[in-house]
């Protein structure tokens, strides 16, 4: 890796770290999701760096892929994740926690366990280790708590503007002996009390570029050339454009998404209704060092 890259992926990481340790200041049960996304956006870009995907705000049995829309009116309840992504120039930072907010045993068991699991596999992840012994530590953590962990989320290579490079790291061990080389790795263990995998589940106002189409209607193709300009290849919500051009980026969004140049992420649901908690850390790992860059 190039010493310009690694400096990038640490400054997001710097970045991400601070407003990590800021947003647990903040959230507090029943306060609405959408001002605790717009409190996260607007402290990354406070401090010098851009979110990377939009927050990710996910209650109880949703795993991932939740974020407030623009008129949102849900507060911040019972098991809550908290995702947070921050680049620099497209190098990302990816980290997540849990917060109990009603004080339940349940809730504080499961945080533990993906807690546990993440400190677990960031010892255990260098060079040459196999991606399956990585789950294992992951699996091993939150089985002795007795849940589950979610064998099909995992954690993954980040690369420029890409947030899921190709390599994955299991939560589980998959035997697969695939060896960790240079780059940055988000390892982000989920525990449940239900089955240990997700579905998808409705919409979720989070999308991606997916190829280079058009759109016939003019606004909607000046909505695409910003998503293109701003966004790149990450992920990025209809709540941000909304912010931008007003309600009716929906109805171009809704074109852009006709003409299959865009790709939007279900929400992702335990299968069984379980809880989910999540613990995420991004990991440089190079030919000399490893770093917890978040």
């Amino acid at each position: 890796m190039e010493s310009e890259q690694i400096e990038k992926y640490k400054q997001a990481g710097e970045i991400a770290k601070q407003v990590k340790s800021y947003a647990r200041t903040i959230i507090k049960p029943q306060m609405p999701l959408l001002e605790i996304a717009e409190k996260i956006e607007n402290k990354i870009a406070e401090l010098g760096g851009k979110p990377a995907f939009p927050t990710n705000l996910s209650i109880n049995e949703q795993a991932a892929h939740v974020t407030p829309a623009y008129n949102d009116d849900e507060e911040a309840q019972g098991l809550l994740k908290v995702d947070i992504g921050v680049q620099i120039d497209g190098y990302i930072a990816d980290t997540a926690f849990s917060l109990d907010l009603e004080n339940s045993e349940e809730n504080k068991n499961l945080i533990e366990a993906a807690e546990t699991a993440l400190k677990k596999a960031l010892e255990k992840i260098s060079l040459k280790t196999s991606i399956s012994e990585v789950g294992e530590e992951i699996e091993k953590a939150i089985t002795e708590k007795n849940a589950e962990p979610i064998r099909n989320l995992s954690g993954h290579l980040l690369d420029e503007y890409n947030l899921h490079a190709g390599v994955t790291i299991p939560n589980y061990n998959n035997s697969q002996e695939i060896e960790i080389e240079e780059g940055a790795y988000a390892i982000e263990p989920f525990a449940t009390s239900g089955h240990g995998a997700v579905r998808d589940g409705k919409p979720s106002g989070i999308y991606k570029l997916e190829n280079e189409n058009q759109v016939r209607d003019h606004f909607a193709r000046e909505v695409l050339q910003f998503i293109k300009k701003e966004y790149q290849t990450l992920p990025f919500c209809s709540r941000w454009l909304v912010k931008k051009f007003g309600t009716r980026a929906l109805i171009a969004l809704k074109r852009i998404e006709e003409a299959s140049i865009i790709h939007q992420y279900p929400q992702l649901i335990e299968k069984n209704s379980g809880k989910v908690a999540q613990a995420e850390d991004t990991i440089l790992i190079t030919k000399k060092e490893k770093i917890i860059t978040t």
